[in-house]
């Protein structure tokens, strides 16, 4: 009997064939993922359609990618710790000449100078100013429960050294000054509601000369007075006596 020739063995199968078009696929899906937002619930399922095996994968580099970002916070453990915590944020952004942070017993002061949160005539809040509201609100928040209350008070100047400002426009821009403070830290839950009050003192608490403009510009500031839980309630003037040097010198027109 004559035997046939056998036909020579293909050199590739249809499993190559799917491998390549998945393969296609998939890389595909990750160039439409890169050039748009995606739900991360979806492409989980994505992945998973894929291979079930690389999602557990994604979940443990997503856990330690957000322990590693824990890590990297300021932890704030009590009151004490949040002056230290305050000022390494200010020193860090080099804001040392325009932020000053004073600490006493049972309160943290903060004064910020000039035009750290507001341009002149201004109550809209600057970006450089949001964002070191955005790093305080995170430190404070870890301490809510032993803060008592958080005071920011709103202050101008005096544009004319020989005559004080015009009364409505004084008092309404402070006001409004401190008040967007106050909305700022509510809106980022930096300690609950009823503990945040805004105070307007307008040109009325100066804390240096208005007859030279550098006096002028320190007296154009906002003040954050955070004090603690279980502490004697001070006046203003107490506070100020310990913050300010030659606080009560100076003259009030």
């Amino acid at each position: 009997m004559i035997k046939r020739n056998k036909q020579p063995e293909e050199t590739g199968s249809w499993m190559d064939t799917y491998g390549d078009m998945v393969t296609l696929l998939l890389c595909f899906f990750v160039l439409l993922y890169s050039m748009s937002s995606m739900d991360q619930t979806k492409w989980k399922k994505l992945v998973q359609s894929f291979n079930p095996s690389a999602l557990e994968s994604i979940e443990s580099n997503e856990s330690e990618g957000e322990f590693r970002g824990d890590q990297t916070k300021e932890v704030v453990s009590d009151f004490d710790a949040l002056y230290t915590a305050l000022k390494e944020m200010v020193e860090e952004r080099g804001m040392q000449d325009s932020v000053e942070i004073t600490r006493g017993d049972g309160f943290t002061f903060i004064s910020f100078r000039d035009k750290v949160f507001f341009d002149g005539d201004s109550s809209v809040l600057r970006q450089e100013g949001k964002d070191i509201l955005e790093q305080f609100a995170v430190a404070m928040t870890q301490v809510d429960s032993s803060i008592k209350e958080v005071q920011v008070l709103g202050h101008t100047s005096q544009g004319d050294p020989n005559r004080p400002n015009n009364v409505r426009n004084d008092r309404m821009l402070a006001a409004q000054r401190s008040a967007e403070v106050v909305i700022f830290l509510q809106s980022r839950h930096a300690v609950s509601p009823e503990k945040l009050v805004s105070a307007s003192y307008g040109q009325f608490r100066p804390i240096a000369p208005f007859d030279t403009e550098d006096g002028r510009a320190q007296n154009r500031r906002v003040e954050i007075l955070i004090t603690k839980n279980d502490t004697v309630e001070k006046s203003l003037e107490e506070y100020y006596n310990q913050i300010y040097q030659d606080y009560q010198n100076v003259p009030v027109n």
